[in-house]
């Protein structure tokens, strides 16, 4: 059974000293939006097969589980994350062009709105497989969490166990805030599923058979290094052992939590961001949610306030945000303590007050609250579609998103 060895100090990055930003798209078809299964025609080499990973300089297209989906992602740290939403609009850009003889193009959201998994699901066939094949024996992935859920991951270094420990608390706290600002999933089959981040309820749900691969999707505080192999990891492994018995997946990347360490590359990745409908709102979210952590990893007062708070109590906040949306009311005060809150408050307003205080980048800034302004993209959707969305006016407000994408802009309601 795999353990965690604490880790030496060597030279490497540390914690803000760079980031690491990862944005999925699905693969549609342009006259229907019905998906698309051809990563691994997007996806090819020298010699034409296909590659789980090009290089494109700055940034690095990847596949994900099922052929419909591709992944950018920045090739290696990044310094700064303001030219990053211009980066990721050029590779937007260069991968429509490159799926338009296909009749393809790229969709943004969280989730499909009228995507059927039980007959559209195309797992990856080629390099790694083993791993797909491995989920796809033990869960099944062919249910909406799985090969229907396109999110943003945001990478974090540290450079050892103290500044490990204090950027995990960071993480944890920060969390239940997300979905207020980024739900992006309001639909689900053509119908409005009653959650804003509908994404995040699949994710939590989807491997409900092994509860300890997901606990509850807000991880756990920890001490250490030790502390985390121990309290996370190895239970895990434990776990899926009897359903894995060639330890397959038998690594970190297995947990499913909403911010994982990911040893081999010294970052915490936080995993529950909705993926919004452009590169400028994704990357704007991403300074906001950087800026908060950053806001309680450097103030002790704070972080210590953070490890003392229980995990079924942010949990509790996180879900209600992936049900409400911004409309959320946040309503535990010890929690709110952390962001100078003392009283409970609403979803929007909260970020409202934090983006005033929080390091931004102007751009940022501005997109952050005309976003607040408008609501969650989740929001904006169901105020386009109305009380009685057909087929018909979805797949018009979702050709729109794609336009969005196309042009990196944000969707007005």
């Amino acid at each position: 059974m795999p353990t965690i060895d604490p880790i030496t100090p060597q030279p490497h990055l540390h914690a803000f000293a760079g980031y690491g930003i990862e944005l999925e798209y699905m693969i549609v078809a342009r006259d229907t939006l019905a998906a698309l299964p051809v990563a691994d025609r997007l996806l090819t080499g020298s010699d034409g097969e296909p590659v789980n990973e090009i290089e494109a300089g700055e940034l690095a297209w990847s596949n994900e589980l099922v052929l419909h989906v591709v992944e950018f992602k920045t090739n290696g740290p990044a310094p700064s994350l303001v030219p990053l939403a211009a980066r990721f609009a050029e590779a937007v850009a260069t991968v429509n062009q490159g799926l338009a003889p296909m009749g393809g193009m790229l969709l943004p959201t969280a989730m499909h709105p009228l995507f059927d998994p039980d007959s559209e699901t195309r797992l990856w066939p080629h390099g790694q497989n083993e791993i797909y094949a491995a989920y796809d024996r033990i869960f099944q992935c062919r249910g909406h969490g799985w090969s229907n859920l396109q999110s943003m991951h945001i990478n974090l270094p540290f450079f050892d166990d103290a500044e490990f420990v204090r950027l995990h608390a960071a993480i944890r706290a920060v969390l239940p805030l997300i979905p207020a600002l980024a739900a992006a999933s309001p639909l689900v089959e053509g119908h409005a599923s009653g959650w804003m981040d509908s994404r995040l309820r699949y994710y939590r749900d989807n491997q409900r058979h092994i509860p300890e691969i997901a606990g509850r999707i807000v991880p756990e505080a920890i001490a250490s290094i030790e502390d985390y192999g121990q309290r996370i990891l190895e239970p895990m492994y434990r776990a899926v052992a009897a359903h894995d018995p060639d330890g397959i997946l038998a690594e970190d990347w297995l947990n499913s939590r909403g911010a994982i360490a990911r040893f081999e590359r010294q970052t915490i990745e936080i995993r529950i961001i909705d993926i919004q409908e452009c590169p400028a709102a994704d990357l704007a979210i991403a300074e906001a949610v950087v800026g908060l952590v950053r806001w309680i990893y450097h103030d002790d007062r704070r972080l210590a306030a953070a490890q003392t708070l229980g995990t079924e109590d942010l949990a509790d906040q996180l879900f209600a945000a992936a049900r409400e949306g911004s409309a959320v009311r946040f309503d535990r005060v010890d929690w709110l303590a952390l962001f100078d809150v003392d009283r409970p408050m609403e979803g929007a307003t909260l970020w409202r007050e934090l983006v005033g205080r929080i390091e931004l980048s102007d751009a940022a800034s501005g997109i952050l609250l005309e976003m607040i302004d408008r609501g969650s993209l989740a929001e904006a959707i169901l105020d386009r579609l109305g009380r009685a969305p057909t087929g018909e006016t979805v797949t018009a407000c979702y050709r729109e998103l794609a336009t969005c994408l196309a042009q990196n802009r944000l969707f007005r309601s």
